[in-house]
């Protein structure tokens, strides 16, 4: 695939809302899948499958430590993402409240 595809392809996932609250809360610190459930208060599945394409393109990265997986922002190779991610509103405007649930 050659660059502009890949570029079109990452765009595309930030074209959904809750993708672009996740990214806004990993641009803060790293999380697991549980404190990003409930700060944005969706689904544990649906979160699993955002985070899975987000992963898939490159943009979040995985650690796993012990039975908890944490995310964070990877993007090596994708300036366009981190400048895009620069526009995001604040992420008090998105989270309820700062309290780890795993």
């Amino acid at each position: 695939m050659d660059s502009l595809s890949m570029m079109a392809e990452d765009f595309k996932l930030l074209g959904d809302k809750t993708r672009l609250n996740i990214l806004a809360l990993l641009r803060v610190k790293e999380m697991c899948v549980c404190d990003i459930v409930e700060q944005l208060d969706v689904s544990q599945s649906s979160t699993s499958q955002h985070l899975r394409k987000l992963k898939a393109a490159g943009i979040v990265k995985e650690e796993r430590r012990g039975q908890w997986v944490y995310y964070s922002l990877h993007m090596e190779g994708k300036a366009y993402i981190h400048d895009a991610l620069k526009f995001l509103p604040d992420i008090n405007l998105i989270a309820k409240h700062d309290t780890s649930s795993c």
